[in-house]
């Protein structure tokens, strides 16, 4: 049970009146200290692999496994992009019955062998398009060029492929031009036991799959990073803490407590899962990472994740990253500005990551 009158907090009431409920669970939610926060004395990879069990019941992700079916991999075109000098595989994949997934596989054209992969999760946005720095929209411009939001762009120019995948609620999966339609997916899929997150997740996991298969080309699947901006950035740090076959994680103006983000101000319902603030926070999430690199960027002046928030969770990671021998591949890159990504300053650190890891595993 958590007393709020043992953590100190006061608020402006009497004893008649009592507290608003908003009031009340913001008490609480300042007052909660997660379950699953790491002790400093469990074994850490003990920890993680019941971190993960927590984690993934949370999110319902057993009630999606439940309608897993055959990946079905179908090419829609695979065409030349005389603009980004690229080849690129527009395809579908069914990441459970009746649910088939849109991707762009982009591969530079000079590739001379299988590249590692990005991921590339754009935010709450108009879909997938922003990714790959094409505009449909109104306003799709200034979500690009404002925010360095063509991920599969840059990706492609430090040599590496990019994929792209439409994320629920988003796009080409239930999105509209004016933006995102998660607020009814979100509450109907509580209903059934599962999160839009966790949908988000697994759609992940099981893109990971197709590029292991092989299709549509020979990647070098064994380097895979996950990259994404706020929504994206969500999917990403919670994908990440689950599937170990990501090596690299950049969530991006996401990481940050809950109680000085999603909790004190309206967020998009996809945000939210059901009890999870009295098992993790996001530092926990960051921990299940480890000892994988982690780059945790944020905007110095986001006011919707804000920096103290975000520091506290990196701070949290840093102890399961020390433990593990790993403080060097934990990251906090904060850029000089608001909500949005940081391509210049996130970049360089994560060249760096992947070519460690590329001469590690090659043995050069």
């Amino acid at each position: 049970m958590i007393n709020i009158a043992e953590k100190g907090i006061v608020m402006n009431t009497n004893e008649l009146s009592g507290l608003l409920p908003a009031e009340h669970e913001h008490a609480l939610m300042d007052a909660i200290t997660p379950a699953m926060r790491w002790d400093g004395q469990t074994d850490p990879d003990e920890w993680q692999r019941t971190a993960r069990t927590r984690l993934a019941g949370l999110l319902g992700l057993a009630q999606i496994e439940h309608y897993r079916t055959d990946l079905r991999p179908t090419v829609e075109y695979d065409r030349y992009d005389e603009k980004l000098h690229a080849r690129e595989i527009r395809f579908r994949f069914f990441s459970e019955e009746n649910v088939s997934v849109p991707c762009h596989l982009l591969i530079p054209a000079d590739a001379s062998g299988p590249l590692p992969v990005v991921i590339c999760l754009q935010g709450h946005s108009t879909g997938m398009h922003i990714s790959l720095g094409r505009p449909k929209y109104s306003g799709d411009e200034e979500t690009i060029c404002g925010g360095d939001r063509d991920f599969a762009v840059r990706a492609l120019n430090e040599g590496l492929c990019a994929l792209t995948l439409e994320q629920r609620c988003m796009g080409e999966q239930g999105g509209t031009p004016d933006g995102p339609a998660c607020q009814e997916p979100a509450l109907r899929a509580l209903l059934l036991g599962r999160t839009v997150i966790g949908e988000r997740v697994w759609d992940i996991m099981r893109a990971i799959d197709v590029l292991e298969s092989g299709f549509p080309v020979r990647v070098d699947a064994a380097h895979i990073t996950c990259l994404g901006n706020s929504g994206g950035g969500t999917a990403t740090i919670y994908a990440s803490a689950l599937e170990p076959r990501i090596n690299i994680a950049v969530p991006s103006c996401s990481v940050c407590r809950y109680a000085d983000s999603i909790a004190a101000m309206a967020h998009c319902a996809c945000n939210y899962v059901p009890g999870i603030a009295l098992e993790f926070d996001m530092g926990e999430l960051c921990s299940m990472v480890a000892p994988r690199p982690l780059l945790v960027v944020n905007g110095r002046f986001d006011p919707i994740f804000p920096l103290s928030g975000a520091e506290a969770c990196v701070a949290e990671a840093r102890r399961m990253y020390g433990a593990m021998g790993a403080g060097d591949r934990l990251h906090h890159i904060i850029g000089d500005g608001a909500h949005r990504f940081y391509a210049d300053d996130t970049w360089p650190v994560l060249r760096k990551e992947t070519d460690r890891i590329l001469s590690v595993d090659r043995g050069q």
